[in-house]
């Protein structure tokens, strides 16, 4: 084993490993070198992608199914502003991330001088993708930096915390530092008084109805017992799918942004939203302002400023999920208010929405692999999925169709959901369009040799653009791309690679792709699986 002097670098994977980073994603670069002379001295495993956006994606997907942060080490300017995309989506879903990018030395910062990589203010380039950014300007405050990076993975809306570290402080010697960790923070509970005048107000609710974000996916069965409690209809999010199993009687098993479920939240008389930001892409995906709160509000969450946004509550709680339900659930009498009756009728106004075609697609994939989390980008299943999929467990569903709506994020988050949880079958449903901006990274898959399933929906255009220039009355311009041979190239790549032509040859190729130790790409023609419009 390496077992060179303690430099700030060293010191760095040092304090990683001792907060339960094991795994770091980077491309090693001349600014890099010097961060990774502790890697050997760590049980931290590397992977190296082939582009920085996609190091960001593989830990986002990585923290969404295991719900800890990853690490990512990059170059300062191209390096660092290629990662930015990807941590501006884990930043808009609440995904926590380690990023630590070298920089020049100190004394020849911001001179213009024309240096490798050199960025004027990496720090305030990068504030604008990080819930957190800092640079390092002593090896002696590390063990106090990485304590507040971890206290906020751990203890608030998590996010991307970015590190600068100037080159100078990356070499300097650091024997004096002890490698120790700090006390993570326990997680703010909810004010008493708040949560009786929320229960006050439950209590006295004739048709309730519970929202449920992200933030609460980690709360279990506590909101299952809550939901029942208050015998209310249940909607979740994207990022929320799971909390309840698909067969529940109280869950809404589609999105907030249909008619019906609209109509639910407009005739609640007591609305209690845990862990949701009610943002456009889960409320108001159709982007016709719409969503409409016709009762009081109740608002758990764990960010202060996003009891602050978009929906003005009643009773504002700072508080984790958990411990907030765990504090308000003994202050509930179970009410019968018809719920399930209520929930059943809202399912049987959505029912002429459902695509059956994307839903036999959709079935197909846990049918053939019950237990798959599902990596998501931006193409026509995906959005279909976010009304027409539910999972059995949370964090088995995540969709880059939301907040930042990146193209290519599937493919390299599912090569990091697999890393994190190597158990877990995974599915990466991405479309021709959006495999082109990340294709490269199935040579990180192979490299790293990842059995993930990547199901292509081919349709040779940008679809959901195209529709988006029917509905301005216009003819769709540049949407209609031309798409290689995918397959050609995933097999040069070293994947197996291989074609379904129909549901059934698509379970088998889902089912057959856990025998191989190398990812599978799984094309589907889009005309394949759509009954023509007659």
């Amino acid at each position: 084993m390496n077992t060179a002097a303690q430099t700030g670098g060293v010191l760095l994977a040092r304090l990683m490993e001792a907060y339960g980073i094991d795994t770091a994603f980077g491309i090693p670069g001349t600014h890099t070198i010097e961060l990774y002379r502790g890697l050997p001295q760590t049980n931290i495993r590397h992977v190296t992608p082939r582009h920085e956006q996609g190091a960001g994606f593989m830990a986002d997907g990585y923290a969404r199914v295991s719900g800890r942060p990853a690490a990512c080490v990059t170059v300062s300017g191209p390096g660092a502003l290629n990662i930015a995309t990807a941590m501006g989506q884990a930043l808009q879903d609440s995904v926590p991330m380690l990023v630590i990018s070298a920089d020049n030395n100190r004394h020849e910062k911001g001179l213009g001088e024309g240096r490798l990589h050199e960025t004027a203010d990496l720090q305030r380039a990068m504030e604008q993708s990080s819930v957190w950014a800092h640079t390092v300007s002593r090896v002696d405050e590390l063990p106090m930096i990485l304590a507040r990076a971890f206290a906020i993975f751990h203890s608030q809306r998590p996010g991307p915390v970015h590190l600068s570290m100037p080159l100078d402080v990356i070499t300097a010697d650091a024997s004096h530092v002890a490698v120790e960790t700090w006390p993570l923070p326990s997680r703010p509970g909810a004010d008493n008084n708040a949560i009786q005048a929320a229960a006050d107000l439950l209590s006295q609710a004739k048709n309730p109805v519970l929202a449920l974000g992200g933030g609460a996916a980690d709360a279990g069965a506590l909101a299952v017992a809550l939901a029942e409690k208050l015998d209310a209809p249940t909607t979740v999010t994207h990022n929320a799918k799971g909390i309840l199993p698909p067969e529940h009687p109280l869950l809404i098993n589609s999105s907030p942004s249909y008619q019906a479920v609209r109509d639910l939240y407009l005739n609640a008389d007591v609305i209690l939203g845990i862990g949701t930001e009610f943002g456009e892409t889960d409320y108001d995906f159709f982007f016709d302002g719409g969503f409409k709160l016709g009762g009081k509000l109740i608002r758990i969450d764990i960010d202060s400023t996003q009891l602050c946004r978009n929906a003005r509550p009643d009773i504002a709680i700072q508080s984790d999920s958990a411990a907030a339900i765990t504090a308000l659930l003994p202050k509930l009498e179970f009410t019968a208010r018809s719920g399930a009756q209520r929930s059943l009728a809202i399912r049987e106004k959505l029912a002429p929405s459902v695509d059956a075609d994307y839903q036999r697609f959709l079935d197909a994939l846990l049918e053939a692999l019950p237990e798959a989390a599902i990596l998501g980008d931006s193409t026509q299943p995906t959005y279909f999925a976010a009304a027409q999929l539910q999972t059995r467990k949370t964090r088995r569903f995540a969709s880059a169709a939301t907040g930042y709506g990146t193209l290519g994020y599937a493919l390299p988050a599912a090569f990091g959901a697999k890393l994190a949880k190597p158990e877990l079958p995974i599915i990466s449903l991405i479309g021709d369009g959006g495999l082109q901006f990340t294709i490269n990274e199935l040579s990180t898959a192979v490299e790293a040799q990842l059995p993930v399933a990547i199901v292509v929906w081919n349709n040779q255009r940008y679809e959901m653009i195209a529709q988006n220039f029917n509905t301005a009355g216009m003819e769709p311009i540049a949407c209609d791309i031309h798409t290689p041979d995918f397959l050609g190239i995933a097999k040069a790549y070293g994947c197996r690679a291989v074609r379904a032509e129909n549901i059934q040859q698509l379970i088998q190729q889902l089912r057959e792709h856990t025998e191989h130790a190398l990812p599978t790409v799984i094309e589907v023609r889009e005309a394949d699986f759509l009954t023509p419009v007659s």
